[in-house]
């Protein structure tokens, strides 16, 4: 690990601990000797980052102390461009131009050393198949899950029955063919999970009472209590 990357790893464990963090912890999280890291200390402090503490006792960063933007180590970088790279390779135009710009917001910013982990990088996602279509645009359901609106839809099940259904959008799940919306279902009084290439027709209405956050917060409750939980995402009936 180079010294930048440890000092931003010094500054990243203190911010994320509410106590005290000794000498000899920060050495053992970063493989490096003590004295390494009594040197890094020092030099930190010595660029007025807001460290308080001794040997000994440990050490604690002040609260509300911010880093630069994107102090990015290379393990980050690589996260990031793997993770746009499967997102520009997906058919939704939005969200695909959106990487794009990130990535190159990013490249223009960082470190020269550190750009052929962005331009030449090392890791690569999965090619993904043609996705379904859906006759509501991605986006639209995006909007409504930010903004706490109800979605009033015509929704085919997977039996081929069609059915009027009024939800309240949690979270939009992706898999390399296909969207999942998860959602409050008015019909069914409960959460159900909806693939987006079944809905015929869909229309954004007013703002349900709960919030985003509140439904959020209980349709995570309601999974914990779900034999499925961790299998994935499966379409409602």
């Amino acid at each position: 690990m180079r010294r930048g990357e440890r000092l931003f790893q010094i500054i990243q464990i203190l911010r994320g601990s509410k106590r005290p963090v000794t000498a000899a912890a920060l050495a053992a999280e970063l493989e490096v000797a003590k004295r390494t890291v009594y040197r890094d200390i020092a030099d930190l402090i010595g660029q007025r980052v807001p460290i308080r503490g001794e040997a000994g006792l440990g050490y604690v960063i002040e609260p509300g102390y911010d880093m630069p933007p994107l102090m990015l180590t290379r393990d980050e970088l690589e996260a990031l461009v793997l993770g746009a790279q499967w997102v520009m390779g997906r058919n939704e135009a939005l969200l695909a131009n959106a990487a794009r710009d990130l990535i190159a917001k990013v490249v223009d910013v960082i470190p020269e050393h550190l750009r052929p982990f962005i331009l030449e990088p090392s890791l690569g996602p999965k090619p993904i198949t043609a996705e379904r279509e859906t006759a509501i645009e991605p986006a639209a359901i995006r909007s409504a899950v930010r903004e706490g609106r109800r979605l009033k839809m015509r929704y085919r099940t997977g039996t081929g029955d069609e059915t009027e259904r009024t939800v309240w959008p949690v979270i939009v799940g992706y898999s390399d063919t296909m969207r999942t919306l998860v959602a409050w279902c008015e019909l069914r009084n409960d959460f159900r999970h909806f693939r987006t290439d079944r809905v015929l027709k869909a229309e954004l209405l007013d703002m349900h009472r709960i919030g985003p956050a509140e439904l959020r917060r209980r349709w995570m409750k309601w999974r914990e209590t779900h034999s499925y939980k961790n299998e994935g995402l499966r379409p409602s009936s």
